[in-house]
């Protein structure tokens, strides 16, 4: 069975907006106060708090500008945190909403048409352990089931390579 971990925002793409850098639509992000749940950070995977500073602005995880990237709204703490981790572990943000869309893309970036799914928080690892075990999929988003707004990845864990024993 394919193995999968969770994969946040990379630091870099945070460094850049915490540091005053724009946006996916070279705007710089606004900041606003977290009234609680539903403001989900992309670099630490945890919700944002009640009373804490965030950063809203358009993020486009994908490598270059292509008809497939997705761009949209999503937030990050506007004080520097730590990147998720804990990879193969479901990050505490997707445990706030019953259900996400789950969509499968190939190693040129592009939707693998047929996989998305709206899937209940309690499948999805079983969904991208499927959708990873093909091989026409190089990776999957997970998205806001409401919104689409893009959560964080998952990406196959590569087996480690066998020592070569001599004769």
């Amino acid at each position: 069975m394919t193995a999968i971990r969770f994969v946040a925002m990379p630091t870099t793409d945070a460094e850049r907006l915490w540091n005053g850098g724009r946006d996916a639509y070279d705007r710089l992000p606004e900041t606003i106060v977290s009234d609680g749940p539903g403001h989900p950070c992309r670099h630490c995977l945890q919700n944002i708090d009640a009373g804490q500073a965030l950063l809203v602005f358009a993020y486009r995880p994908f490598p270059e500008l292509q008809p497939y990237a997705e761009t949209g709204p999503v937030f990050l703490h506007r004080q520097p945190c730590a990147r998720y981790a804990a990879e193969e572990i479901m990050p505490p943000m997707l445990t706030t909403s019953r259900d996400f869309i789950v969509r499968g893309y190939s190693e040129n970036d592009r939707i693998v048409y047929g996989t998305g799914a709206v899937t209940e928080i309690g499948d999805i690892p079983a969904y991208c352990k499927e959708l990873l075990g093909r091989s026409d999929i190089a990776y999957v988003h997970v998205r806001s089931a409401r919104n689409n707004c893009f959560q964080c990845r998952i990406d196959k864990v590569k087996a480690p390579a066998l020592a070569e024993t001599g004769a």
